[in-house]
């Protein structure tokens, strides 16, 4: 059976705040390449809304789908709901009077409307006058070598209040290359670098919560451990929240730090502060950032990956899968290598070996988590098939793994 995979990849603005998802098809045969476009569209537009659903694929940002000139031209277009989807029509469509007239139909029913991977040159703009005042996007695939235009070609897009967005953006220099040219989103895995969220050094809390992490995985007097949180209110202040959230059921009032050091475990405390420091306390920002919804995702995956090969398994191991999976992103927020910072934190050898080598079974599930971040859906499969696994059991975990980060988004 021939498996369909959606990707998502998301678009963010200049403070790196969450706007849209741009979905893409893959199946296990042909991974990336699709002969057919139509056939691509109508598969992402069918996952989204009758397999994963808006919800748990989208939240509520809206989905860039890409869109051949016979799928723009099929009165099927207009069945689509158009709360959920930006149409983002290929740039080799011409632009006919049957493809004007279509798009500003589409205008006026309130589709929301995008040109893909367009070139920054007069032509271009000369091309796509016709249509400007209905478009409300586009999107230019930014490689610093291959887009060099003009830049006033973006200010014309912008006087149509277009947005202008970059693409693969994947490192400092074509990001600062997009800016320079004013593009208003961005899309790529630099994204999730630190130069991005501008959290280029150890902060000072952040420093304590390293140290408080270490205080609880070693064998250190509680009384000690009790001292430090007292002396950092901040981070008291928002594990009292934590513990206030719902997540825990005492049969008890909760008196003291000493108390809930007791009652909650030094394991789940630990987890919790490793978990903080990639959270909205931390961030500048007052929603969840991209990263900190990215490592709820992979310790989601670390963990019921784990369960689908060893349904047995005890929870200290299921503890350091899901270490990894918060680990994994650390150097993103510090902005120095992931060996400095395992040098600082008291972890196993296990954990480290996964994390740096990729060795062991934590290695392996990692590596998968990172082949379902790139979309290799091959070695995905690959994956199923060395472990025995039924087709499609990995895709089942991603499903279940992003419904679980939106309602950790929503909370």
């Amino acid at each position: 059976m021939d498996h369909v995979y959606i990707g998502r990849q998301p678009i963010l603005d200049q403070n790196s705040k969450l706007c849209a998802y741009e979905i893409l098809y893959r199946n296990s045969q042909k991974s990336a390449s699709i002969n057919d476009d139509r056939h691509a569209s109508a598969a992402v537009i069918n996952s989204i809304l009758n397999k994963f659903g808006t919800k748990t694929l989208l939240g509520s940002r809206r989905a860039f789908v890409k869109i051949d000139e016979k799928f723009l031209m099929h009165d099927l277009i207009f069945s689509i709901p158009k709360e959920f989807f930006v149409f983002s029509f290929f740039a080799t469509i011409e632009m006919s009077e049957k493809v004007v007239e279509r798009i500003e139909q589409l205008h006026d029913k309130g589709y929301i409307l995008s040109i893909n991977d367009i070139s920054l040159d007069e032509k271009t703009l000369l091309k796509y006058e016709p249509i400007l005042p209905f478009i409300d996007y586009v999107k230019i695939n930014f490689n610093v070598y291959d887009v060099d235009g003009e830049k006033g070609i973006c200010e014309g897009f912008k006087k149509h209040n277009i947005t202008i967005i970059a693409t693969k953006i994947e490192d400092a220099k074509t990001y600062k290359h997009a800016r320079e040219y004013g593009c208003d989103w961005y899309q790529g895995y630099f994204f999730s670098k630190p130069q991005i969220l501008e959290n280029e050094r150890y902060e000072p809390q952040q420093m304590q919560i390293l140290k408080l992490y270490n205080l609880l995985m070693q064998d250190v007097n509680i009384d000690e451990i009790t001292n430090e949180f007292e002396n950092n209110p901040e981070i008291t202040v928002q594990l009292l929240q934590f513990i206030n959230s719902g997540t825990f059921h005492f049969r008890q009032r909760i008196s003291s730090i000493h108390h809930v050091l007791t009652l909650v475990g030094r394991v789940s405390i630990a987890q919790w502060l490793m978990l903080m420091i990639y959270s909205k306390s931390v961030s500048k920002s007052s929603e969840q950032s991209p990263l900190m919804l990215m490592v709820k995702n992979r310790t989601e995956m670390m963990e019921r990956v784990l369960k689908l090969l060893k349904p047995n398994v005890r929870s200290n191991a299921l503890g350091e899968a899901y270490l990894v999976g918060v680990l994994s992103l650390m150097d993103s927020v510090f902005g120095v290598s992931l060996e400095s910072i395992l040098e600082t934190i008291n972890v196993s050898d296990k954990v480290k070996e996964a994390l740096l080598e990729e060795k062991g079974a934590l290695g392996n599930i990692y590596r998968l988590v990172r082949y379902v971040e790139n979309f290799n859906t091959s070695a995905v499969v690959k994956f199923e098939q060395r472990y025995n696994l039924k087709p499609g059991a990995i895709n089942a975990i991603v499903l279940e793994s992003m419904k679980e980060v939106h309602k950790f988004e929503n909370k």
